[in-house]
């Protein structure tokens, strides 16, 4: 729900009438037991229409029940997963109207997946998604091919891994060329190893699927890539299916501003209403019903190297675990702007997509959940690595609550109430109760 604007100094009947009408209408709404995002399509079905238009390798666990479909010419992303085999849920967000179409778009190729490799910075002057002197905006913005439409070649591949690389040269705003090497691993976890990268206990009543990607970017030229010219880093963006009652959770390290900066950026794209964005002192909660454009990021100073997402009405517990090295040269700025601090850019992003301009059509609708490696200072032949890990959970209400304790430092029914009804609402009606833009609250 976006929270207009509105200046109301009408008298109080007619005051309800005009500034909450939207929030009094959301309220009540089904809640997140009944509402739901768009019908969930079986992982058979989205790989049959997958492999109508690319190739497609599926990874699967020896049982067929935990399963991944990769897409070697779509830069060997992650486009869905189940963990209950082709007739289970697939969990990855695909763009099926795009895909059928078969129309390239210069600006970007919204095909979808659930783990696509892309690198940053995407705004700043060394942004490699903006040509040099151009203003940072929509009509300018292009993602360059190498990470966008040219193919990864597939080097090998088994039941539960696949490996690709890919050569490309790419030139920043700035006007630095950069000789790439990307080597990349797509690998299906089982629930042992998932387990136990998590660092929670093995849940019981929860089916799971596991993956994760392997990304490395080596300096395939003769020239040392430097700060002062500019720097890549890797960026792993995940795409899944929005509703109404999923909640984006990033956990946080608390402490004060002065020392660990600010808790979370939430500029990208300006404010992002309060009813979309909550700040605690150990995580940041922000919407995923992906009716709202709007973009947020947290430093590295407050990080943790996991976030994740609570759909309420499906009842799935989404992870995203990745690796925090130290980063003696920070973490590229990826704003759209010129920048002061070209290296002080965030970790951990997620996005919430929605209309870009009144009027206009959203990108998807889709939410994502993001992580990125630090900015690559690196001599001719060295290469830096990072990886992203995403894991899918459903299971009893129980089971999911402990392991979103574990994992995320907060509980299902935390993440369900944190995000606020309406602003207005809450202020205008004392001891409102039971009624929310996100459902009914528990008792």
């Amino acid at each position: 729900m976006m929270l207009m604007p509105l200046k109301c100094e009408l008298p109080s009947v007619l005051w309800i009438a005009t500034c909450l009408a939207p929030c009094l209408a959301a309220a009540a709404a089904p809640g997140p037991t009944a509402a739901a995002g768009p019908p969930a399509r079986s992982f058979a079905e989205d790989v049959a229409f997958l492999r109508a238009h690319t190739k497609v390798l599926v990874l699967a666990d020896g049982r067929g029940a935990a399963q991944v479909a990769v897409a070697p010419e779509w830069q060997g992303r992650v486009m869905t997963s189940t963990a209950a085999g082709g007739a289970g849920p697939s969990y990855g967000w695909i763009n099926r109207a795009f895909i059928a179409a078969g129309v390239i778009d210069p600006h970007i190729n919204v095909l979808g997946g659930e783990d696509r490799f892309w690198l940053g910075p995407e705004g700043g002057q060394f942004s490699i998604f903006f040509a040099k002197g151009a203003p940072f905006d929509l009509e300018h913005w292009f993602t360059p091919g190498p990470i966008d439409t040219e193919p990864f070649q597939v080097v090998r591949s088994a039941t539960d891994a696949a490996q690709f690389r890919h050569a490309f040269a790419l030139t920043n705003y700035a006007g630095t060329v950069f000789n790439v090497r990307v080597d990349r691993t797509v690998r299906l976890l089982g629930p042992e190893r998932a387990w136990t990268a998590l660092g929670v206990p093995a849940a019981s009543g929860v089916s799971m699927v596991a993956f994760e990607s392997v990304n490395a970017i080596t300096n395939a030229g003769r020239t040392p890539w430097t700060a002062d010219a500019g720097l890549l880093s890797i960026w792993i963006l995940g795409m899944f299916n929005p509703s109404p009652a999923t909640t984006i959770v990033v956990p946080i390290k608390p402490g004060p501003e002065s020392r660990l900066g600010k808790a979370v950026n939430a500029d990208y794209f300006g404010a992002v209403p309060p009813d979309r964005l909550v700040v605690k002192d150990g995580a940041v909660f922000f919407s995923g019903d992906g009716q709202y454009r709007s973009k947020i990021g947290v430093g590295p100073l407050r990080a943790r190297p996991i976030l994740g997402s609570f759909d309420a009405s499906n009842q799935v517990l989404t992870l995203v675990q990745f690796t925090l090295p130290p980063a003696p040269h920070g973490y590229v700025n990826s704003k759209w702007e010129i920048q002061h601090q070209p290296y002080a850019g965030d970790v951990a992003n997620s996005y919430n997509d929605g209309p870009p301009a009144p009027g206009a059509k959203p990108l998807g609708p889709f939410y994502e959940l993001e992580s990125s490696s630090p900015a690559a200072a690196l001599a001719p032949g060295a290469s830096l690595e990072h990886v992203h890990r995403t894991l899918h959970l459903t299971g009893t209400r129980g089971a999911l609550d402990a392991v979103a304790r574990a994992a995320l430092g907060v509980s299902l029914d935390e993440i369900e109430r944190a995000l606020p009804p309406c602003p207005l609402l809450d202020s205008a009606i004392p001891n409102r109760g039971l009624l929310s833009s996100r459902g009914a609250r528990r008792q």
